[in-house]
């Protein structure tokens, strides 16, 4: 219903159509928080000029006490009318500080590359494969929500899949009804796991609807007694969440990756681009994998399904999901190391301006790899491997200077204080594992 309203039109005037009496004016932190202000549609007039005002210091961007407010400057494209809640409409917002675009905010840092995109006449367009598990809390800890669900290899199973029909045929019929298209939903290789596919769009577009597709599907499992994660490696024997995103770059209605495309999918165009996601694939993975636990995921050795999903190695190759990037039909490609932690402003951001260089740079990404390397990828010696920790991907950002420079000075600066502070307080941490390894030592 929303798609149906003209663009000219202003937020006030889309809320008198569509019955909204209340506007979530909503902006996402450094850290992939998504930060809200519950704003009465009367007042959202001044709000659509000037933005919502939130405490600069509480704002996770970078800022201190000392700072006057950030504002948070409602996009009206991106609106979405809450279907569980029609009075309520969601809008991503861009951030300003002191009446200027504020650089360390990650919509802020998308919109600079997309904007370089654009000025070389590019749109880049992206679909992410969003997995979650349902889990409830118990005294034992969190357990899978279905107590029924626990074969070693649940991919596709169509019984757990259907004891959550009520769930996820809610899910599709509110994507269907906000225009996302969804077009397929599985039980996922873990047990609990489940992911929802929907039809990709321009990289900003899918960005907001991945912020809400995770507010939605955590409201409706809450509603119904379970908890959805999106943490990439809740448990360590079965398989971890990816956050998988597919890319392509169009010029008008054509496809660029597709035109002139070889057997193996892509066209020089596009194999320069990937070869700019693998030259900076190591200062990547800081924005793709952001979390102490992604590298439970990208690190797992094996799972009870007999496969972690998961890349370890800096390649690519067809249709093959042993690789970080995998390229499984004519005119897009895959990056396997994103995860359900995935802050995707962030992320994608880092995959344009990386993918931008590799054309600019003519970067040549080698020749793709048909082995399996899950099992063979040790007799590959000249491939490098993704970080093995939080602590290698932060020096690998470190030292990427075309990353570094995306995300500006005080963005980067503030990210990496952040990190550092999560994996410090992360091994000051003394684990069962340890106290059951050593304590009879």
């Amino acid at each position: 219903m929303v798609g149906m309203l003209t663009q000219a039109q202003s937020l006030v005037e889309r809320a008198k159509a569509l019955g909204i009496k209340f506007f979530l004016v909503s902006y996402t932190d450094l850290l992939g928080g998504t930060r809200a202000k519950l704003v009465p549609a009367t007042q959202m007039a001044a709000v659509e000029k000037d933005g919502a005002f939130f405490c600069s210091f509480a704002s996770n961007l970078g800022l201190g006490p000392e700072a006057a407010e950030i504002a948070a400057v409602p996009d009206p494209d991106s609106l979405i009318q809450l279907p569980w809640e029609p009075t309520v409409g969601w809008v991503a917002s861009d951030v300003y500080f002191e009446g200027e675009p504020f650089p360390a905010a990650p919509r802020m840092m998308l919109n600079r590359v997309i904007d370089q995109a654009a000025a070389l006449g590019y749109t880049h367009r992206t679909g992410v494969e969003a997995e979650f598990f349902l889990l409830r809390q118990t005294e034992k800890g969190y357990e899978i929500a279905d107590p029924k669900d626990t074969a070693d290899r649940p991919c596709y199973d169509q019984l757990n899949l259907m004891r959550q029909f009520d769930l996820i045929s809610t899910l599709v019929t509110y994507m269907e009804d906000l225009g996302w298209q969804p077009y397929q939903c599985d039980h996922e290789d873990a047990n609990g796991q489940f992911e929802l596919n929907w039809t990709y769009s321009d990289a900003r577009t899918t960005c907001d609807r991945h912020v809400f597709f995770k507010y939605m599907v955590k409201t409706l499992a809450e509603q119904r007694g379970f908890i959805a994660t999106f943490m990439p490696k809740p448990f360590s024997h079965i398989t971890g969440n990816g956050g998988h995103v597919h890319n392509s770059l169009w010029q008008g209605d054509t496809n660029v990756f597709a035109k002139g495309a070889d057997e193996g999918g892509l066209s020089p165009l596009g194999y320069n681009f990937l070869g700019g996601v693998l030259a900076h694939g190591k200062g990547l993975a800081a924005l793709c994998a952001p979390t102490v636990n992604s590298y439970r995921r990208l690190g797992a050795s094996t799972t009870a399904s007999g496969s972690t999903w998961s890349p370890r190695y800096i390649s690519y190759g067809g249709n093959n999901r042993s690789h970080l990037i995998r390229i499984p039909d004519k005119g897009r490609f895959e990056c396997r190391m994103i995860d359900g932690a995935v802050n995707l402003y962030l992320a994608t951001a880092g995959l344009l301006a990386a993918g931008l260089e590799g054309i600019k740079q003519q970067i040549d990404p080698g020749q793709r790899i048909d082995e399996n390397l899950f099992a063979r990828g040790d007799e590959f010696t000249n491939l490098q491997t993704l970080p093995h920790n939080l602590y290698e991907a932060m020096a690998a950002l470190k030292q990427d200077a075309l990353l570094m420079d995306m995300m500006g000075e005080l963005g980067a600066k503030t990210f990496l204080e952040m990190k550092a502070k999560e994996w410090n307080a992360f091994n000051t941490q003394i684990t069962t594992w340890e106290m059951d390894q050593y304590v009879n030592i």
